[in-house]
């Protein structure tokens, strides 16, 4: 089950940045422009519909992981959507990727075995309480909340970037959780069960947040600001809600030690990535 999950994270992962990246290869073939008439652009793109249909796979895939491992260990996977997405970026604008991109994104995938082999997140139940879910929506809409406010406020584009960011992490974790619970109740109790249970909504509504929050968040600052907020804060928010929601545990004593040389080595790594995506190059001849 949990080797399922994992390949399911990654199929995730891989389809959501391609989807992406096909998504960005149509609209820069489109004139500019909004609303009904860039929508019916894109929809003539074969490359858009590519995109729409891999971030599709991506939602499935997701739902497929959650249905078969815990949260704590599903999301953190969804990192490699960053070193993946720079390499479908890469291949379909015909671009070089710099000799250190493909250290960082080696980094990347080593740190995560790493911290997650010395974690071994192991999940008890797909269901929480209310008890639970309350405080829960509390202290995570709250934090999205006091990021929005800062984020107005703050005259520094970097801070803003930083703050957004991590409000989207907060959003995606949160989206995870309540997609996790939707998908139980879809698979063990049915289509109706799943359409008037209130995570059903809970996650939709969550997960256009946090898309929303993200792209403030690029359009604030640099990715190389938001992504280390973002990569690190989603693990870190879906760890705790996993422990808190669904009764989920990690690997405590020495084990810790190595977990956290993983997760320095996934950050440092993406640091390299995110800052690697405005160098990367034309491939010339």
């Amino acid at each position: 089950m949990l080797v399922l999950a994992v390949a399911f994270a990654v199929l995730g992962a891989a389809s959501n940045a391609a989807g992406t990246a096909f998504q960005r290869k149509a609209a820069a073939a489109v004139p500019q422009g909004g609303g009904l008439r860039l929508l019916l652009a894109l929809a003539r793109k074969p490359a858009w519909l590519i995109g729409i249909a891999g971030v599709t796979v991506a939602a499935v895939s997701q739902a497929v992981a959650l249905a078969n491992g815990p949260l704590s260990l599903v999301q953190p996977v969804f990192i490699l959507e960053l070193p993946f997405a720079l390499l479908f970026g890469t291949f379909l604008l015909h671009r070089r990727l710099p000799e250190k991109g493909w250290w960082a994104v080696a980094a990347v995938v080593a740190g995560l075995a790493l911290a997650l082999g010395a974690a071994a997140p192991t999940g008890a139940r797909d269901l929480a309480p209310m008890t639970r879910w309350i405080p829960a929506l509390i202290a995570c809409l709250g934090a999205m909340a006091a990021a929005a406010a800062v984020s107005v406020r703050s005259p520094s584009g970097l801070l803003r970037a930083v703050v957004l960011g991590a409000a989207a992490a907060v959003g995606n974790a949160l989206t995870a959780a309540l997609l996790k619970t939707a998908t139980f109740t879809l698979i063990h109790d049915g289509l109706l069960a799943f359409l008037t249970t209130w995570q059903t909504y809970g996650f939709v509504v969550c997960g256009i947040g946090a898309v929303l929050l993200l792209e403030n968040a690029l359009q604030a600052g640099s990715l190389a600001a938001s992504q280390p907020a973002l990569t690190i804060g989603d693990a870190t928010v879906s760890l705790a809600l996993g422990i808190f929601l669904f009764g989920e545990s990690i690997r405590l004593g020495w084990w810790l030690l190595p977990a956290c040389i993983g997760v320095a080595i996934v950050l440092a790594g993406v640091l390299v990535l995110a800052r690697a995506v405005p160098n990367v190059r034309a491939v010339t001849g």
